[in-house]
């Protein structure tokens, strides 16, 4: 495995206000129209945060901080060991600034191991891209990076 501590920096514009924003990750449900299958999110300091992001396997961590239609930290890791990431081992940092009439989200996920980057680098492009088009009022549809349930 590559050395822990490299982070990675998505940044997007959304032509959304921060309140806006910002309900698509304190409400569940609202989430689930843009990042994962199924979660389990409790949004204050020490809360649960598992999401299975794709279909084939669960992210899970702890809350750290909670300051509404601004910041939102938590930890973040791979229950499946062959990833190498593990449970709560790495923190994403959800920053939103207000920008004109609109938000800008910055999210930096910290702590992550070299070789693991780009893969969530990839993962957090598609997934704010998927934010975007819903808090701006679109439809992002299906997510194509979903797994299908083997049969």
């Amino acid at each position: 495995m590559g050395e822990r501590g490299a982070s990675l920096v998505v940044e997007r514009r959304i032509a959304a206000r921060p309140a806006t924003v910002y309900s698509f990750f304190s409400d569940v449900t609202r989430w689930l129209s843009w990042q994962g299958v199924e979660a389990d999110i409790e949004l204050e300091p020490g809360g649960v945060f598992r999401m299975n992001v794709r279909g084939d396997g669960f992210a899970s961590g702890t809350v750290l901080e909670v300051v509404p239609e601004r910041r939102l930290v938590f930890t973040w890791g791979w229950e499946e060991e062959s990833l190498g990431v593990p449970p709560g081992s790495t923190v994403v940092e959800i920053e939103l600034e207000p920008d004109g009439d609109g938000t800008f989200l910055r999210l930096t996920h910290r702590d992550l191991p070299s070789d693991a980057v780009e893969v969530h680098r990839e993962g957090w492009e598609h997934y704010t891209s998927r934010l975007v088009i819903i808090a701006e009022g679109g439809d992002p549809g299906p997510d194509p990076a979903r797994i299908s349930p083997r049969s």
